[in-house]
């Protein structure tokens, strides 16, 4: 069980709460309006606290210091990238996500290391895959015999500026399609991996884990550790 804070008790707000609390997790959800809180169900029982997402003391009365996530949901972009910087910067949040109304100021966000999600009618799914790494085990697809999954990859930054064949190879991995300042992009044999980018890859099941260690490890090394697994087979 772990414990998240969410700023915006709106639509998305609160279904990301009540969808957090029924797997389990505590709550903290902030909101300056405190009729906003009605929208949530009655017998919830998580934390309620009125004030601004980006005011210290407001957060610490919902408990960031303890936060394993911080999702931002307000309707401001401003007041949830601000929001999302200080859960990040001051209380070292582990995961921070923010949603944006204005994609066209998404590569802004993406260079200051803050994953968005576009404001759009599925963004309460997008948020939690976002903050609940193992709410995206399940995938966007998974093939029949359920040992295939499409599946987004952590981000890489000692990969960043590789092709993304390089990758594929030393991971052992299909790169489906990549997602590039809110765009979706297939890639060709020469893409290269850049900051902001989200890849999205078909992988087997049973080496998600493996699979994450090698994305955390320099390339040479990476290529190296794969190659030693194979013979190992």
């Amino acid at each position: 069980m772990a414990h998240f804070v969410i700023m915006g008790c709106g639509r998305v707000g609160a279904t990301l709460a009540h969808t957090l609390e029924d797997d389990g997790h505590t709550v903290a959800v902030i909101d300056r309006e405190p009729t906003a809180f009605r929208r949530l169900r009655p017998g919830f029982s998580g934390s309620t606290v009125t004030g601004v997402g980006f005011d210290r003391d407001t957060l610490k009365e919902a408990r960031i210091a303890d936060a394993y996530a911080f999702a931002a949901v307000s309707s401001g972009d401003n007041s949830n990238i601000l929001a999302t910087r200080v859960a990040r910067e001051q209380f070292h949040v582990p995961h921070v996500v923010a949603r944006i109304y204005d994609p066209g100021r998404a590569e802004v966000y993406q260079r200051l290391g803050i994953p968005t999600v576009a404001s759009v009618r599925w963004s309460a799914d997008q948020v939690l895959r976002r903050i609940l790494p193992e709410h995206a085990l399940s995938g966007d697809f998974r093939e029949a015999s359920g040992r295939l999954v499409l599946r987004e990859l952590p981000a890489a930054p000692l990969w960043f500026g590789r092709q993304l064949s390089e990758l594929e190879a030393a991971l052992g991995v299909r790169i489906a399609y990549l997602t590039r300042f809110g765009e979706g992009i297939l890639p060709a044999a020469d893409t290269r991996y850049q900051e902001g980018d989200e890849l999205h890859a078909m992988l087997a099941v049973d080496r998600l884990t493996q699979i994450d260690r090698l994305l955390a490890t320099a390339p040479a090394k990476a290529a190296a550790l794969r190659a030693e697994q194979e013979e190992e087979k």
